[in-house]
């Protein structure tokens, strides 16, 4: 039997760093429990005032954060607050699947265009790694907003 997973980020602004994810993989926001959600509502917003009607401070208020699939497939990722600092590079990281089945220059091309997507979003461009058939295809080393490494493959 397989099991489900849920990827964990340590993170200084939890809120701001699932948003980031939420827009690079075309994820959601739940809403909180037990809140329906009119279409077009806010989740975030909506969350506020969940955890205000509980009485959390607002200072308290982005300590965690999710983000999910909206087809039911892919992974959940929680993003939780931690003080201290990313020091050394990640031993787990994402590839963010951009261009399967493409290869060569079709493929660089649809890298390339994601990562000046995900430029715009607040990541960083780390290195390109370049098609060396027949193992490696090509790929595209990149940092989230805080500093965690990822790759456009």
């Amino acid at each position: 039997m397989s099991r489900h997973i849920q990827v964990t980020f340590d993170a200084h602004d939890p809120t701001a760093l699932s948003s980031f994810w939420r827009d690079v993989l075309g994820y959601v926001h739940p809403g909180p429990p037990g809140v329906d959600l009119p279409d077009g509502a806010d989740p975030l917003a909506a969350w506020d005032d969940f955890l205000a009607r509980l009485g959390v401070p607002p200072e308290e208020r982005n300590t965690r954060s999710a983000i999910e699939d909206p087809d039911g497939h892919g992974p959940r990722l929680f993003f939780q607050q931690v003080p201290e600092d990313k020091v050394t590079k990640n031993r787990v990281h994402l590839d963010v699947r951009v261009a399967p089945g493409s290869q060569g220059d079709e493929r660089m091309a649809a890298l390339e265009a994601e990562c000046d997507r995900l430029l715009t979003l607040g990541a960083s461009r780390l290195r390109r790694v370049e098609p060396a058939p027949p193992f490696e295809a090509g790929f595209i080393v990149m940092a989230d907003p805080e500093g965690n490494e990822f790759c456009l493959d």
